[in-house]
């Protein structure tokens, strides 16, 4: 017997549900909030909205699917089937926050505050939903194929990110590594610096554009489905024994990008998800490229 489709409904904690956490009810969180200066009003808002969207989007799915929902926190611990349909409500972050739990399933964005986010990942508003879900699963079905980017470690542990993977130490200090093409051991620059970024088409409007802007580097940013990938070194240290010449470059199809640590430990994350990263100890060494595994956006 066929199973019928599942719609995963990926949300998360809105920052009213965070501050009546913190405060234990809304007039507490009011009163520190005023003390402050600020207005709990528009978080309570903004908290509306979202509550608003999700339950038109529950309300929207087709009736004979499955349903089911994860919250931010449970993303790592969740299962996802390859029968599934992801439905993140929210904002842009989500959409790249679940993509690297995910290996091929079509994902629809929902907007839930349309005008404050951008939208590059959350292109829908929640009427659209049941014309979605259903176009999703249908045959011809219009998506964007955007390319992730992956780290696997000589141990196997393995790495996916929509928009950036980031190397380097826990706490953002100054982490040493060998750095070079995956092209063997005799291709390689010993470093010191503040960690490496390694980014796609899609992250290229955030953190890895901030990077580009600063540095005036030549090398063009990827489209979001194009196979390519950019990297870059944060602050590397020129000493006696490091140096500063391999600092930035492009990566496509086949092409690897090998760190090899020289720190106690390193750790190595995604979309900036630190609670669910890969941590390398001395020794260690790690592989970046573009990874087989796409994100399927529903156009």
């Amino acid at each position: 017997m066929t199973l019928a489709p599942r719609a995963v409904l990926v949300h998360r904690t809105t920052e009213y549900e965070e501050l009546l956490a913190r405060h234990g009810t809304h007039g507490q969180a009011a009163f520190v909030l005023a003390g402050r200066g600020r207005s709990l009003d528009e978080v309570a808002e903004r908290h509306r909205r979202n509550v608003r969207a999700l339950g038109d989007v529950a309300a929207a799915l087709p009736l004979r699917w499955r349903r089911t929902r994860v919250e931010r926190a449970g993303l790592d611990r969740f299962l996802f089937g390859p029968e599934d349909v992801v439905v993140v409500v929210g904002q842009d972050g989500l959409v790249a926050n679940v993509a690297k739990y995910l290996s091929g399933q079509p994902v629809v964005g929902i907007d839930t505050d349309p005008g404050r986010n951008p939208g590059v990942l959350v292109r829908h508003r929640s009427k659209d939903t049941a014309a979605l879900c259903r176009a999703a699963l249908g045959p011809g079905a219009r998506t964007d194929a955007l390319t992730m980017t992956e780290a696997v470690a000589d141990d196997t542990q393995r790495l996916l990110a929509l928009n950036e993977i980031y190397l380097g130490s826990p706490g953002h200090q100054t982490a040493r590594y060998r750095i070079g093409p995956d092209a063997g051991p005799d291709a390689t620059e010993a470093q010191a610096s503040s960690g490496v970024l390694v980014g796609t088409g899609t992250g290229s409007t955030g953190w890895l554009r901030s990077l580009w802007l600063e540095r005036g580097s030549p090398v063009r940013l990827p489209a979001p489905s194009e196979p390519r990938l950019v990297w870059f070194v944060r602050e590397a240290w020129p000493s006696p024994v490091t140096g500063t010449s391999v600092v930035a470059g492009e990566l496509g199809p086949g092409d690897g990008l090998r760190l090899t640590v020289e720190s106690d430990r390193m750790v190595v994350f995604g979309d900036g998800m630190e609670s669910d990263a890969l941590e390398l100890t001395w020794g260690q060494s790690v592989r970046l490229g573009v990874s087989d595994t796409s994100l399927n956006l529903v156009a």
